[in-house]
């Protein structure tokens, strides 16, 4: 039994605006039509005792400790910049 119809593909490529002939529309009903299928088998598995994962990993959120360090110098970032002035970086006007 189909679970897709060869109308149904043709109808999502018109939808997605790709341009499909016959040939690929019977090839593209067969591969959806297994895909489906084997999304089916699946769920025929018990999972009730199968927790559910958000994660491959258990672990979350694993930071180093936050440190404060030195910053450079302001000399030494303002060499670093186009332009400054006063002790401040200079970044062209935005708003009025």
């Amino acid at each position: 039994m189909s679970r897709i119809t060869k109308d149904q593909v043709l109808h999502v490529a018109h939808l997605a605006r790709l341009e499909m002939n016959d040939n690929e529309a019977e090839l593209y009903t067969e591969q959806l039509d297994r895909i489906i299928e084997m999304a089916e088998k699946l769920d025929e598995l018990n999972t009730e005792n199968i927790k559910p994962t958000s994660h491959v990993f258990a672990q979350e959120n694993v930071m180093r400790e936050d440190e404060p360090v030195k910053g450079l110098p302001i000399e030494e970032v303002l060499r670093n910049v186009p332009q400054h002035e006063d002790g401040q970086i200079k970044v062209p006007k935005i708003l009025d």
